[in-house]
């Protein structure tokens, strides 16, 4: 079945200003990028349905729904800050967002399809009371809160932008059907503090969060190290009958707001390595969202024309030239090509440990503390 898109320009209204990192533009760039390359003629691209504030309640409080929509600044909601600004129409826009990411997970759920994406969804920090880190409502616990109302019994969360998934985990922490998985910088060097190796799960739901804390610094190679050694085998222990994954692009060497150092190359591995592990341990039922990244121009719309062509099932080569009508929207510094020339070729941790390595030093702790939880054992 050909995969979908859920998108319409309202969604790309979700920003909080020009100067702010959040910025307008992200997900619309990338959607014109995709549409230049073909990647959307591969796709069925459907429209987000309106927004429903019954949606948004499984999930938010009606305090704090009743704050968003106030738009005036109430820091106990997180409302007002530098960070999540109050701006207008926030809540019709990303409770919009929600119903798109639901809606994605809809019609996967009810075989319409097996693949469906939502590129302004993401918004992995928002907390049942709370805006946090630019998320207003988080439509990944909105999606999951509406399985788990049709039945769904099992499902899986995997999240990949370089801060730590801690909305999502805080809402299912004591959830033993819902695991999530966050490969992220450490939270000694970022924003939000969380996602230590040691929370693997509240009471009654101990290994229902798995999370690698990534050292500063780490390329492609690394990361593709840690993703290999611990989600794949997680994944086949849980068993899922569906995957949310979130796509926050952030971990991009040229992202302002963190210290990650992948490429495109890297990030386009991953997105194959999460269409694998879908389709082996998930009942080949996945569902995607975008999320952070602040390369607005060069890196954001790049790495999410990848993803969804992975989604589509048609890879885009990564020595394809930048069509010149996308480049002219970019202006001068516009990629040339949808590469940056670096390496993928890493080495799995199969082929033995090296206990110097801040890496597998973050890969060995993931494991003895989550691995015991799903009956693997952590050093093999």
């Amino acid at each position: 079945m050909r995969a979908r898109l859920v998108h319409s320009d309202e969604l790309t209204r979700y920003d909080f200003g020009e100067a702010h990192p959040m910025g307008p533009g992200r997900v619309r760039m990338a959607i014109e990028l995709a549409r230049q390359l073909g990647v959307l003629d591969e796709l069925d691209v459907i429209p987000a349905p309106e927004p429903d504030d019954e949606l948004v309640r499984l999930v938010h409080t009606d305090a704090y729904i009743d704050a968003v929509k106030s738009e005036t600044p109430q820091p106990q909601f997180g409302l007002g800050t530098q960070d999540n600004p109050v701006v207008p129409g926030m809540h019709e826009t990303a409770a919009r967002v929600c119903a798109a990411t639901t809606e994605a997970a809809r019609t996967v759920w009810e075989g319409e399809t097996n693949r469906a994406a939502n590129m302004s969804g993401g918004l992995h920090h928002a907390m049942p009371a709370l805006t946090s880190g630019f998320c207003v409502y988080n439509d990944c616990a909105v999606a999951i809160k509406w399985l788990q109302q049709q039945g769904v019994r099992r499902i899986a969360y995997l999240d990949i932008d370089a801060h730590h998934g801690d909305g999502v985990q805080s809402i299912f922490y004591d959830d033993p059907d819902v695991l999530t998985i966050s490969l992220h910088e450490s939270p000694i060097h970022l924003f939000p503090g969380t996602g230590f190796a040691t929370e693997v799960g509240g009471r009654g739901a101990l290994g229902s969060a798995v999370n690698v804390a990534l050292p500063p610094g780490l390329d492609n190679l690394g990361w593709l190290r840690a993703f290999d050694a611990i989600v794949p085998p997680v994944l086949a222990e849980f068993r899922p009958e569906i995957l949310i994954s979130q796509h926050g692009c952030d971990a991009h060497a040229d992202d302002p707001l963190t210290d990650l150092d992948l490429s495109i190359d890297g990030q386009r591995a991953s997105y194959l390595m999460v269409a694998d592990v879908a389709q082996k341990y998930c009942n080949d039922k996945w569902v995607v969202t975008g999320g952070g990244g602040y390369a607005l121009d060069t890196v954001v719309p790049r790495a999410w024309a990848h993803l969804l062509a992975v989604l589509a099932g048609v890879p885009i080569p990564l020595d394809t030239p930048t069509p010149q009508a996308w480049r002219e929207l970019v202006g001068p510094g516009a990629p040339a090509t949808m590469g940056d020339g670096g390496d993928i070729d890493f080495e799995p941790v199969s082929w033995g440990y090296n206990p110097s390595s801040r890496l597998d030093q973050a890969i060995i702790a993931t494991r003895r503390a989550a691995f015991p939880e799903f009956g693997l054992d952590p050093d093999f």
